[in-house]
This record gives structure tokens, C-alpha cells and sequence, in this order.
């Protein structure tokens, strides 16, 4: 069942990191080794149960976490992939993607490193729930992009 949308527009998150690595391999770490740094504990549909993300290259991928089951939770479907500089996708995890907001990730070289920047969008699509959802999002990504993400690209870094 379809949320009414809000009638308020809701602001986007927008969160931003540096990381120590070029744009070809910031990008490719975000999508295709998405799960080396993923926090599937804390942040995944089945938690304990999940035993990896999965981040499909193109337009009309998906992505997805897989439990030991076998069982998988969408979260969501790439809407624009211009490898290595941008992606979007849709983002429902484990919901009716009839409530999908958009993320964005844009890569931007800064010297040697990577600026990456996300953009999480589309709140009103949830209705009454938007504002909320927003708001632990907007922590969410933080450790996400920040800890996790950042994280790993500078293990990778360090590792040259």
C-alpha cells in the first residue's frame, strides 16, 4: 500500500567525505566491493542473518542483501550509472518500492583524493513517516559514509 504523500516538501540528506583514494577506485569501492565495508549488523533488513550486499553494475541493477538463507531484500533498483563519477538508485530496503525515495553518490577528484558526495531524497513519498525516516537517515548515513565507507577507503590507502 502506498503512503499519501507529504505535502510539505521534506529537505534532502546531504552528507559529503574525502577519501584517499582516485574517483575510479572510490567509486568502485562504494558499488562493486560495497560488501567489504557495509555495515550489515546495524544496517540491513534480516541484521545477523545477512551475508553480504550485493551492488549490480548498470542501469536496472539492483541492489540487494543476501541472507545465509538465500533469501534476498532488495533495497533498491540504479536509476542512472555513469561509472565512475555518479550513481542513482532507488532506495526501499525491504519495502514496496512504491516508497522508494533516491540516493544519490557523486565522486569528485579533490588533488589525489576523492570527495564523495550522497544525497538521499524523496522523503514525501512516505507520507506522515517522512520527516521521521528522514531524521534516522540523516544519522544513519553518517556512519555509513563516515566510519564505514571512509573507513575502508583508508585501509585500502594505507595498504598501497
Amino acid at each position: 500500500m502506498k503512503a499519501s504523500r507529504a505535502t510539505t516538501p521534506i529537505s534532502p540528506v546531504l552528507k559529503a567525505v574525502t577519501v584517499p583514494l582516485s574517483v575510479d577506485e572510490a567509486f568502485a569501492l562504494f558499488t562493486a566491493a560495497i560488501a567489504s565495508w557495509w555495515p550489515i549488523a546495524t544496517h540491513s533488513v534480516t541484521e545477523s542473518a545477512t551475508s553480504t550486499v550485493v551492488f549490480e553494475s548498470g542501469v536496472g541493477g539492483t541492489v540487494y542483501e543476501r541472507a545465509a538463507s538465500g533469501e534476498r531484500a532488495v533495497w533498491g533498483t540504479i536509476l542512472v550509472w555513469e561509472a565512475p563519477k555518479r550513481v542513482v538508485l532507488t532506495w526501499h530496503p525491504g519495502s514496496d518500492p512504491s516508497t522508494a525515495q533516491e540516493v544519490e553518490i557523486r565522486f569528485e577528484a579533490s588533488g589525489e583524493d576523492t570527495v564523495v558526495e550522497l544525497e538521499h531524497r524523496g522523503w514525501e513519498v512516505l507520507g506522515e513517516q517522512g520527516a521521521g525516516s528522514r531524521e534516522g537517515y540523516n544519522n544513519g548515513w553518517n556512519a555509513v559514509l563516515a566510519t564505514f565507507f571512509a573507513g575502508e577507503a583508508r585501509r585500502r590507502a594505507a595498504l598501497r
